[in-house]
């Protein structure tokens, strides 16, 4: 077979042991790495079409992967108005003034990444952000992604005038009058205004996704496991594979809503393993609960506003039997399970879903942000991955607990917060993501956030819960073995081994010597997916 690729004078990490392998060089043949060795006897099995980059002593680890994004709507959600960066109510109101200036007449305002506490101890609601946004229809999506402010302009284009009835647990929030505040909680409710805003053309959402998966690329990824499949999602993923432009291996978990009946689970179900050169779909995406810091968690006790006391689905026993159905049909589901209840449900039906005999499908909970004791040990036990964002907790959190996600859950659940080394040590399996775009999707930030748990913004601050800090190897670990772990894939992905996925990320240094807080600067040299440069440093 031809070998495409041949890397010279690199150092191969091998992510098991966190050492150097002894081999220089390896090559690639059929987007697999086909050989091992050193520089000199590699290099023999290239020709005139190989490709031969000297790495000049750069450090080779697998591919990174991403645990938890959401490629196609988040290229779309941060086509808008960055408001990430807004520490309180006046930077906002500032931001959004000189977007404003900008508008056509009556053209829409889209932001994102509205982080709750700017509001301090006020009510989240648009009336803060008057008169700024008066009569203009604005969205401001909340950093979580599940909340949204709609203006009062917005909300009349949608006829909104008072709160909805849902199948779900969504809301539009409504002052003691019945008048909408402006803030609509979970995606039935946020989709009733998003629905009258413009919609951008396919051949935009296309560029956008393209754009945006290109510099996950630049960053060091090499693959995500997307966590949604709607609209126009699994299209985009066929054009850009069929074009040769997609630069991520993709793992596409579809979603499955409260009130899904039996044809819609059956069809879900037939979806399975569909996909392209360098996607598919494989698993189910479901919800226990929304986020803390909107209120729409499951907790066993009620945050301080007497709030995140539900399941997202209605009747929880539904999400169990959904649960044992797709167990039994070999289908791996992934839970987004915030609070404690959520957590402890998602393994209860997990438990139950195993007793049918067959422990062959791999299960997961997203976020797992806080947790009791007696909830560890049941992930090894039950063999749920435990699926971890750490920049979550550095940049919405404060180690002082001021943050309105530690005020809500008090001193005690807040000291429980992302219990990555807890997790670790008790047996379970770790995977890191980012949730982009929820948070920045950089690999190399969210490997340094699972390590010193400091804000980004201003990494003197101290951190939160420096006791749940995973060690280099293992941050590395999180997004390269556990990865392919979770994935089923760890017979083909997530080292570097003859007849691996010639799936390669390459850094200036080496990560595991890196400072945590140097490492998102670290340079990334080259990213190879299946044997393919999809980024390469002019260096190199």
């Amino acid at each position: 077979m031809h070998t495409r690729l041949v890397l010279l004078s690199a150092r191969l990490l091998d992510p098991v042991t966190g050492r150097l392998l002894p081999e220089t060089a390896l090559a690639v043949s059929g987007g697999q790495i086909s050989a091992l060795g050193d520089d000199r006897g590699i290099r023999a099995l290239a020709d005139s079409s190989t490709t031969v980059i000297d790495l000049k002593g750069a450090v080779v680890t697998p591919g990174l992967a991403d645990g938890h994004l959401h490629p196609v709507s988040g290229a779309e959600l941060t086509q808008g108005l960055d408001l990430s960066g807004c520490t309180d109510l006046d930077d906002v109101r500032e931001t959004l003034a000189r977007e404003v200036r900008t508008l056509a007449p009556g053209a829409w305002l889209h932001g994102w990444g509205l982080d709750p506490n700017v509001f301090g101890g006020r009510p989240v609601e648009a009336a803060a952000l008057s008169p700024v946004l008066d009569g203009v229809p604005a969205l401001l999506q909340l950093f979580d992604a599940h909340s949204m402010l709609a203006s009062p302009r917005a909300l009349e284009l949608a006829g909104i005038d008072g709160p909805r009835s849902f199948a779900q647990a969504a809301e539009v929030v409504c002052d003691d009058a019945g008048r909408p505040t402006g803030l609509l909680l979970e995606d039935a409710a946020c989709e009733l205004v998003e629905r009258a805003a413009p919609q951008p053309t396919h051949a935009e959402r296309r560029a956008g996704l393209a754009a945006a998966l290109r510099s996950m690329a630049a960053a060091g990824l090499t693959g995500g496991h997307a966590m949604d499949a709607g609209g126009e999602s699994l299209a985009l993923y066929t054009e850009l594979d069929a074009a040769g432009e997609l630069p991520l291996r993709l793992r596409v978990a579809p979603w499955c809503q409260p009130g899904t009946d039996a044809d819609a689970l059956r069809a879900i179900i037939e979806q399975q393993g569909t996909g392209g050169a360098l996607w598919r779909t494989e698993g189910v995406k479901l919800f226990m609960d929304g986020t803390i810091d909107n209120g729409t968690a499951w907790l066993e006790r009620p945050d301080c506003h007497g709030e995140s006391t539900h399941a997202f689905w209605p009747d929880p026993d539904a999400y169990t039997h959904i649960i044992g159905e797709l167990h039994r049909a070999g289908v791996p589901t992934a839970t987004h399970a915030i609070g404690d209840a959520a957590v402890r449900h998602a393994l209860d039906s997990v438990e139950k879903a195993l007793a049918t005999g067959d422990r062959g499908v791999r299960h997961r909970i997203e976020h797992i942000e806080t947790v009791p004791d007696d909830t560890l040990r049941r992930f090894a036990e039950l063999g749920v991955v435990a699926s971890m964002q750490p920049t979550h907790c550095c940049d919405f959190t404060r180690a002082d607990h001021t943050d309105n996600w530690s005020r809500r859950l008090g001193e005690k659940r807040a000291s429980r917060a992302w219990r990555c080394r807890d997790l670790w040590d008790s047996g379970a399996t770790v995977v890191l993501g980012s949730d982009w775009p929820i948070a920045p999707y950089p690999p190399l930030a969210v490997m340094a956030g699972a390590r010193h748990r400091r804000p980004s913004r201003d990494l003197t601050q101290p951190p939160h819960g420096p006791e749940q800090a995973l060690t280099a190897l293992e941050a590395l670990q999180g997004m390269t073995l556990n990865a392919a772990l979770t994935a089923g894939e760890e017979h083909k992905a997530g080292r570097i081994a003859v007849g691996h996925r010639a799936d390669l990320t390459v850094f200036a240094d080496d990560p595991l010597t890196t400072a945590a807080t140097d490492l998102p600067d670290l340079p990334v040299l080259l990213t190879v997916l299946d044997g393919h440069p999809t980024h390469r440093d002019p260096s190199v």
